[in-house]
């Protein structure tokens, strides 16, 4: 009796019994007594009008009232349970969830507000199914990013050891370019956390030179783009000024570089734009080479993405640039996009204007 179908039957129960008893001193009690005052007054004796009274009114009623008590118990049990079975079906959904079947999904049935439990709590699965698929990828990206540059410091450490190779110039600049691999990932991650932290400020909005920032930002690239020959197109105005953060807008620029540089292919082109619009300032980077599969598309801003995981752990990318990007720019005010076909992918950000 302590489940909603047990405590809906006792109300109905309380309430037929309510019902029950009003009708009955009513009936029994007032109007016996009415009944037998108009049997008397047309020459009835009392006992025959009360005799006449029970015969033909109280059984009835009793009866009546019986097959109301029964009735009503009856469509309340019903009632409770159709309420009942769609909740025991979300609570053991729930159960289910918390013990790591995240595909269990409940069926939208009963009222509409149960329905609409129902609908809220499938929403709900799937989410923390995505954000639980997400949180495996990104501890085996996060496993492989480590595991290979850890495991080439204990080949290189091992073999110094031992004599197997000398400790010149070469040796510890690859043991250097190994650390500041893992170096990078561990700024990514703290870059990623820092634009997540819920009410945080902005950072320091100010006045900058945007056309002067995207070129200091290409010019950290220049010996990659060299070493792949790849051909690099600036449309920028002479003159173009935005608000931003200086730190954030860094960040957001070597992100969307580093991203075209790594994966257009040899002798390919990187294009990077900008310009004013009426509230603010669009920011652009392209890159030739193969593009991005429409279902991937719209996943790519999202934290440990990646659309070709194979191909992304061989080019040494951690699926968190592009989260890092949109986390920081919206952080300043602004949006980000993606555009692909099938030989061009664009990314794109936007600035609050200068006022």
């Amino acid at each position: 009796m302590r489940g909603l179908a047990g405590q809906i039957a006792l109300a109905a129960i309380a309430v037929a019994v309510v019902v029950g008893l009003v009708l009955a001193i009513g009936t029994l009690v007032f109007s016996s007594m009415s009944f037998a005052h108009l049997m008397v007054d047309h020459g009835e004796t009392l006992a025959s009008a009360e005799a006449m009274f029970q015969e033909s009114v109280a059984r009835f009623f009793a009866a009546a009232l019986a097959v109301a008590a029964v009735a009503s118990i009856a469509l309340a049990i019903l009632i409770g349970q159709r309420l009942a079975s769609p909740l025991r079906e979300v609570s053991e959904a729930a159960r289910l969830i918390a013990l790591g079947d995240h595909a269990v999904r409940v069926r939208p049935r009963g009222p509409v507000e149960i329905r609409s439990l129902a609908d809220s709590f499938n929403r709900m699965a799937r989410e923390i199914g995505e954000q639980e698929r997400m949180r495996r990828e990104f501890v085996s990206n996060a496993a492989h990013e480590l595991r290979t540059p850890l495991t080439n410091l204990q080949g290189y450490l091992e073999a110094l050891r031992d004599g197997v190779v000398t400790a010149d110039r070469a040796t510890f600049e690859s043991l250097h370019e190994e650390v500041d691999r893992m170096v990078r990932l561990s700024r990514s991650l703290d870059a990623l956390a820092e634009g997540d932290v819920a009410g945080r400020p902005a950072g320091e909005l100010r006045e900058i030179d945007l056309r002067a920032s995207i070129v200091a930002a290409m010019e950290l690239y220049s010996a990659a783009l060299e070493r792949r020959e790849l051909r690099v197109e600036l449309d920028l105005p002479a003159v173009l000024s935005a608000r931003a953060d200086p730190d954030h807008l860094a960040q957001v620029l070597a992100n969307l570089l580093q991203n075209a540089v790594r994966y257009t292919p040899e002798r390919g082109r990187i294009g990077v734009s900008a310009r004013r619009r009426e509230t603010d300032v669009l920011v652009s980077v392209s890159n030739s080479g193969p593009g991005i599969p429409a279902d991937d598309l719209a996943n790519v801003f999202e934290r440990f993405y990646r659309v070709e995981k194979s191909r992304d752990r061989a080019t040494g990318g951690a699926g968190i640039g592009l989260a890092i990007v949109k986390s920081l720019v919206e952080l300043g005010g602004g949006s980000v996009g993606a555009e692909s076909a099938s030989d061009v992918t664009r990314f794109w950000f936007s600035l609050p204007t200068a006022t």
